[in-house]
């Protein structure tokens, strides 16, 4: 099978600004990315379609046969069967969308561009669970936590965790070759513990819930982590963490609550950076959306920062509920910064913002990223660079 994420336009705007720097495929949510959700499921290279300036980065593989697939989709066995049914110019929907289907090639670049004017005998199929927004993202980590852990851990046995750690629900709790953990107190609640490679729980951190710590991640001294939790690859993170996801390569790594929130890769919270996820009258959280330009309803009562790539807050910073962030921001000063902070913007709630510079934001990210023994290499300097020209005019009246 050769199968390729393709995006929805549509709902790649909704998804902004986490997919200003990447498809729909390379979110994460559980342990896994999309995309590597359906790697494990098929045993197959899966690729991704999106828009044209991240074709470099991401390319779609395209073979005359392809299975064609919506890139927010979560995949599951039910689903895999379903679509390894497909013959050409069969397709499934789900709430009246095409969702996947069995294309040549100028069709399945129809698939991204103009789904609808496809000519497919479609089936509908239920019970499919599907990114529609952001805050989609911490909302379904739970589900997508155990599913990923059962995916990973079937057939495989874990390493023993040190006998200086208290645990319970054993069964619960996976640790993989290389993990360091010490003196910590671990409870699945019910949930699933992921202890990812060479990943190291720090003394006296507590965990308390579903939790996703992948590979070279650290939680650090005396954390609190409540489920359901995701720590991307090489992430540090400390302080108090409740029911959110963090990209690969990011950092929280000091005291500070961060709840009901997603960040994206590169990105770095200041000493004692908080953030609201409940507002003081128990409203509804309402969260910018690039689509509608304008502020929109989540049907949340929790719902914390948004933040894209590259971005960075500053020591103190408070965010106020349902704040987000955009690439390549620096975010300081005392007092709350405005519920929406634009792509390459520089400032706080004590000063105006001002452009930040593509010049010096590439050296920043270069910088953190050299920390890592990563390049910024051409290809990723030409997506920011995208991001930056395609973002001036929300900085303009900012």
């Amino acid at each position: 099978m050769n199968i390729i994420l393709s995006d929805n336009l549509e709902t790649r705007f909704e998804l902004l600004p986490l997919t200003f720097t990447r498809p729909c495929g390379d979110l994460r949510c559980g342990i896994l990315t999309i995309q590597e959700k359906w790697q494990k499921l098929t045993g197959e290279e899966v690729t991704l379609l999106g828009d044209d300036y991240l074709r470099k980065k991401y390319s779609p593989v395209f073979s005359g046969d392809n299975f064609v697939v919506e890139s927010t989709i979560l995949p599951d066995e039910d689903l895999l069967n379903e679509v390894k049914k497909l013959q050409k110019g069969e397709g499934l929907t789900f709430n009246g969308l095409l969702i996947a289907a069995r294309l040549n090639d100028e069709d399945s670049e129809k698939f991204y561009a103009d789904r609808k004017s496809l000519s497919v005998n479609a089936k509908e199929c239920k019970n499919v669970s599907k990114i529609n927004f952001t805050w989609d993202i911490f909302t379904l980590n739970e589900q997508e936590i155990e599913k990923d852990f059962f995916i990973l851990t079937k057939g495989r046995k874990s390493q023993e965790l040190s006998p200086t750690n208290r645990f319970l629900q054993k069964e619960r709790i996976f640790v993989e070759e290389g993990v360091n953990a010490e003196f910590s107190i671990i409870n699945p609640a019910g949930g699933y513990v992921y202890l990812g490679k060479n990943s190291e729980v720090m003394e006296n951190a507590v965990i308390h819930g579903s939790l996703a710590l992948c590979e070279h991640s650290v939680v650090k001294i005396s954390a609190k982590i409540y489920g359901a939790t995701t720590m991307g690859p090489y992430t540090k993170c400390g302080g108090e963490v409740n029911n959110a996801v963090i990209w690969g390569y990011s950092n929280k790594g000091h005291d500070g609550f961060l709840g009901n929130s997603v960040l994206g890769q590169w990105c770095n919270l200041g000493a004692d950076t908080n953030n609201s996820n409940l507002k003081n009258n128990y409203a509804e959280v309402k969260v910018w959306n690039y689509a509608k330009h304008r502020f929109v309803k989540t049907g949340l009562q929790f719902c914390g920062l948004i933040m894209g790539d590259h971005s960075k807050s500053s020591i103190n910073t408070m965010f106020n509920t349902g704040t987000v962030v955009g690439v390549s921001s620096n975010v300081f000063g005392s007092g709350f910064p405005r519920n929406f902070v634009p792509s390459f913007a520089w400032g706080g709630a004590d000063s105006s913002y001002e452009t930040y510079p593509l010049k010096k934001a590439l050296e920043t990210a270069q910088i953190m990223m050299a920390r890592r023994h990563i390049e910024l290499d051409e290809v990723e300097t030409e997506i920011l660079t995208h991001v930056f020209e395609e973002t001036q005019n929300l900085r303009k009246n900012f």
